[in-house]
């Protein structure tokens, strides 16, 4: 599946993978994501992220798909938001 390229850089394409990685090594889908999420956020004390709710950072992918049942539906990506903007649409 297309990853989107946002200024010729693949950004966190191999996120993709390695949650992959980690529900074929028995996490959840939802623990995956969590993984590549909230997790980091919260231990490297990063606590513009990692969550969504208002005054947050806003880094958001819309996916086609429910990713916390089948974590390939991060790879079927319909839109970009960074800091709160809109940076690709399928």
């Amino acid at each position: 599946m297309p990853v989107p390229f946002l200024g010729g850089v693949a950004h966190g394409a191999s996120v993709h993978h390695e949650m992959r990685y980690l529900v074929r090594a028995g996490l959840s889908p939802l623990d995956a994501l969590r993984a590549a999420t909230a997790t980091p956020a919260r231990r490297f004390s990063l606590d513009d992220r990692g969550r969504i709710a208002e005054g947050l950072r806003a880094d958001l992918l819309l996916v086609d798909g429910d990713p916390t049942t089948d974590i390939d539906r991060t790879l079927d990506i319909r839109a970009v938001w960074r800091r709160g903007t809109r940076l690709v649409t399928r």
